[in-house]
């Protein structure tokens, strides 16, 4: 048949890549990724486990304990997976997202919360441990208005840039100011070190805290 003879509604042939057409090869390509998605979905919809509801009432959690703490000097009573770590409970039952979540391996301080006024790494423990222990976030230390003075340091010196690794940074620093440490700028580096600050304001943040210090 001549070109001249074609039928208008022809369908022209899509140019094959070895011996498949491209419209093919996409269509196949397309209903692998379907079947991908949809199989856990299948069976997430056929496995329904016995959950128990938290306080929050918007989620379920199955094999949940109870817990209480003593969080700012508030009793706060939360149903959690006993896995589950001091971090997570404060940010995501608590609802305390001040104390940041950065490495989660106790690498970089963002973290960092006092129990029983010693400071710690919260990724690192469980929450279920702390039953009875007096907990300090960031949220406990000051407020608008009632600035801590370390934390109204930490404004006056520009103790920071993106602010992420400042909630970590000032609960490390107050508990520095109960901690032996030597008057040198070399001493507080040291005693801060396990607090990272990826903008690199460390400078600003040692001044802030030897502020602190020389008006105590």
């Amino acid at each position: 048949m001549s070109d001249e003879t074609k039928k208008p509604d022809e369908k022209r042939q899509e140019p094959f890549l070895g011996m498949v057409s491209r419209r093919s090869f996409l269509s196949q390509l397309g209903a692998a990724g379907v079947a991908a998605t949809a199989r856990p979905f299948a069976a997430s919809a056929q496995t329904e486990p016995a959950m128990v509801a938290n306080d929050i009432g918007t989620e379920k959690i199955e094999g949940a304990i109870g817990v209480k703490l003593r969080v700012n000097g508030k009793d706060v009573s939360l149903e959690i997976d006993p896995r589950t770590s001091l971090l997570d409970c404060l940010r995501e039952h608590a609802a305390l997202t001040g104390t940041k979540k950065g490495c989660d391996h106790g690498q970089c301080g963002a973290c960092t919360v006092h129990v029983n006024g010693r400071r710690i790494n919260s990724c690192l423990t469980l929450a279920a441990m702390h039953e009875g222990d007096e907990i300090t976030t960031i949220e406990g230390l000051g407020e608008p208005g009632n600035l801590h003075p370390m934390q109204a340091a930490f404004v006056e010196h520009d103790g920071y840039q993106c602010g992420y690794c400042t909630s970590g940074q000032i609960m490390s620093a107050v508990a520095l100011l109960k901690e032996p440490c030597g008057p040198k700028d070399a001493d507080v580096k040291e005693l801060m070190s396990g607090n990272i600050c990826r903008c690199g304001a460390y400078p600003n943040i040692v001044a802030a805290v030897q502020a602190v210090r020389q008006r105590a």
